[in-house]
């Protein structure tokens, strides 16, 4: 070999050996940066109402924490938290180097129904969403039904289509007029009872749902701290009265 192309060889080896320098020096500079400036100072949590903020950072924190925004991100894209109850996704967001945001997409549950000693959520199309021994605030709980078998992800089983319409338009016009119904109930006559905290609400057969419970809240809100019975089966919504009759002393 000669001279000259020994000194290439050596320059190109050289030359190498420099780019590989300055590549290990940039990813050291780079980690040192990546560990000492990107330290967690504020988690926040948007979008969560059955669960409180603290729980919501624990179920993205449980799985070891990680003291890094960039990292911590990163960990929760490849592996985001699952089978929470109630929690169809949390998203982990970068916001800046101190500070991440925690977005919680919750089941949208319309109502439930109570099977072997459990409450089966259901969402507005009446697929089960959830089966828990946890009753949720808020949620109305439909009794006066009886199931043979439930099974997540399908659909509640009601034989009577028409029952099963109803249920569905009920509960969707509740959550439409942002109505809080502790409980729903259908007598053996098919009525419809439902209970808001000491007040008794009886609608009937559900023919009028739509305009009985588009007034609800308004007539709900006027008999405020009181007990007894509304009786909103002849309920006429061009004078939007409604007969209440107090709980004896």
């Amino acid at each position: 070999m000669s001279e000259k192309n020994s000194n290439v060889i050596r320059f190109k080896r050289k030359r190498k050996g420099i780019v590989a320098g300055v590549i290990a020096v940039v990813v050291i500079l780079l980690l040192i940066l990546l560990f000492t400036c990107f330290h967690i100072r504020e988690i926040e949590v948007v979008g969560n109402e059955h669960y409180t903020e603290e729980e919501i950072k624990n179920f993205v924190l449980e799985n070891g924490y990680v003291d890094n925004t960039i990292l911590l991100m990163l960990k929760n894209k490849i592996k985001p938290p699952s089978d929470i109850p109630f929690i169809a996704k949390l998203d982990v967001e970068y916001v800046n180097a101190h500070k991440i945001t925690i977005t919680v997409y919750e089941k949208a549950m319309a109502g439930c129904v109570e099977y072997m000693n459990s409450y089966v959520y259901f969402d507005n199309e009446g697929y089960v969403l959830e089966m828990s021994q946890t009753k949720v605030e808020d949620v109305p709980c439909i009794s006066g039904m009886s199931f043979d078998t439930m099974e997540l992800h399908e659909r509640l089983p009601i034989e009577d289509e028409e029952r099963f319409k109803l249920i569905l338009t009920l509960t969707q016009l509740i959550q439409k007029n942002d109505l809080i119904i502790d409980s729903i109930r259908f007598t053996v006559e098919g009525e419809i009872i439902l209970q808001y905290r000491d007040i008794r609400v009886e609608i009937g057969d559900g023919s009028i749902l739509e305009l009985q419970l588009t007034d609800l809240k308004q007539i709900l809100n006027n008999l405020e701290g009181m007990k007894g019975t509304l009786d909103m089966r002849d309920f006429e919504a061009m004078d939007g009265k409604a007969s209440f009759k107090p709980d004896n002393p």
